[in-house]
């Protein structure tokens, strides 16, 4: 199967072939539609990679860091009081819908 066109541009095998794989049929009208729709994403992605920066590639905007909080016990509600606020409970526990 060819990739793409020498140009780099998406080529109607690859529309196809992507149809293909995602289960679609897809009249010629629409082939050639996503053809110059993929085209222009193509195109729009080689001119961000075009601009000059100084800066390092960034995955994160924003320092990494651990968000998690250390797991230690901490006093618990008790029954009666987790169900004091809700009409679903039923023989000291929570009542939720039906599972089947």
């Amino acid at each position: 199967m060819k990739k793409s066109a020498k140009n780099g541009a998406v080529s109607l095998e690859v529309v196809e072939h992507v149809a293909k794989i995602a289960r679609l049929n897809l009249s010629e009208g629409e082939k050639k539609k996503y053809r110059k729709d993929l085209n222009e994403i193509v195109a729009a992605f080689k001119g961000i990679k075009s601009v000059k920066t100084n800066a390092p590639p960034s995955f994160h905007p924003l320092d990494v860091k651990d968000v998690y909080r250390d797991d230690e016990p901490e006093k618990c509600l008790k029954r009666e009081e987790a169900l004091r606020n809700t009409k679903h409970k039923e023989d000291g526990f929570f009542k939720g819908p039906r599972a089947v």
